[in-house]
């Protein structure tokens, strides 16, 4: 009877543990209608649901505000509130009509705390008009490759025309990730702008209280969008970018996802950085990688990685022409990085003007 007992509490214990096991192999199951896991460095999907949907997308909007004022390089120049900008409803840093405030402070009141009325300040200042500013938001969208995205204006309340995807989304942080400005202020959990007298804190609580391995991100609601959440987070040497759409438990979302993410996945070197074989050997048939080539890969995949070559016909290569070819690299036909080979090493480090004047000294018969 006891050997019994012992049995159907190991048989219970088996039964209890195994969904636990599986939950830690399979992709998360998330809260949000749609959502998105991606690898920063190769932009990767690693977890993705309705990736392609298009939806409202609220507040997250704010990261193609930002990224676009940033570039714009005045950010040490003030813009004025305008009555449009301290009338805009929703979330608001609180300025005043007629105030003054560095554009760099408005980005900071803007993704920091959601301002609406910082969006508008912001737009009037760099795009000279809304419209003009939200025409500058869908170039930026269009050069990043965001094809089922449309912005209508600069905060992202809700209206007609104003969309974007999930996947869409994490392209943009992707992009946006990568200027370090930009960066900083995602992962800044409390601000004081020289016009305050109180410091402004992050409303993002992946990064301020849930995961200690986020690094930034965007918050967002609307009645029609739900609750929408853009984060990043990096451990080790593995950064990723996860994006909800209308998600209802997007803390949880994230954090197990990320969790999931780290587990499964680690950043596998499978090229050093020097010399590249085109074809056989031969001194004319190399090229040069620039950089070492790292892809995100679970133990199972690092066997079925495969690597193809294809060369480019340059006819007598010029020397803004320096690309000879590209080292496609997938997994179960799945490609997952795609690097330029250069043709010298030496073009690394020249600079577009360099190459110019050798093309002009080329022509002119004396290179």
């Amino acid at each position: 009877m006891k050997r019994k007992s012992i049995i159907i509490l190991t048989l219970c214990l088996t039964m209890l543990i195994s969904p636990l096991q599986a939950y830690a192999t399979s992709k998360p199951n998330v809260s949000a209608r749609n959502a998105v896991l991606m690898e920063q460095e190769t932009g990767r999907v690693l977890m993705e649901k309705r990736a392609h949907e298009k939806r409202n997308i609220a507040s997250i909007t704010k990261i193609m505000t930002a990224i676009v004022a940033i570039e714009s390089g005045n950010l040490d120049k003030k813009a004025t509130a305008s009555r449009k900008a301290v009338y805009t409803e929703g979330s608001s840093i609180y300025l005043e009509q007629g105030e003054k405030m560095l554009l760099k402070d408005l980005v900071y009141g803007l993704m920091l705390r959601s301002g609406n009325d910082s969006a508008i300040a912001i737009a009037e200042k760099v795009g000279g008009s809304v419209e003009g500013f939200v025409h500058l938001m869908n170039e930026k969208a269009d050069w990043i490759g965001m094809t089922n995205t449309n912005f209508a204006n600069p905060h992202g309340l809700d209206q007609e025309g104003h969309y974007s995807t999930a996947y869409d989304m994490a392209l943009l942080m992707r992009y946006a990730m990568q200027n370090d400005l930009f960066r900083k202020i995602s992962g800044t959990t409390t601000y004081k702008a020289d016009s305050r007298v109180y410091a402004w804190g992050n409303k993002n609580k992946l990064l301020t209280k849930y995961y200690e391995y986020c690094t930034g991100g965007k918050t967002g609601y609307t009645k029609t969008a739900g609750r929408t959440l853009v984060t990043t987070a990096k451990k080790d040497d593995m950064e990723l970018i996860m994006v909800t759409l209308n998600g209802p438990d997007d803390w949880n979302d994230h954090s197990h996802s990320f969790e999931w993410g780290f587990k499964e996945y680690d950043m596998k070197e499978i090229r050093k950085e020097g010399k590249y074989d085109l074809d056989s050997g031969d001194e004319e048939t190399m090229g040069y990688l620039w950089e070492d080539v790292r892809v995100p890969l679970t133990k199972e995949e690092v066997g079925q990685l495969s690597e193809r070559v294809i060369t480019t016909n340059t006819g007598g290569l010029s020397p803004l022409s320096s690309i000879v070819g590209k080292a496609i690299y997938t997994v179960n036909g799945e490609q997952i990085e795609a690097v330029s080979i250069m043709a010298s090493p030496e073009e690394k480090d020249r600079s577009y003007f360099d190459q110019l004047i050798q093309v002009i000294k080329s022509m002119a018969g004396a290179y």
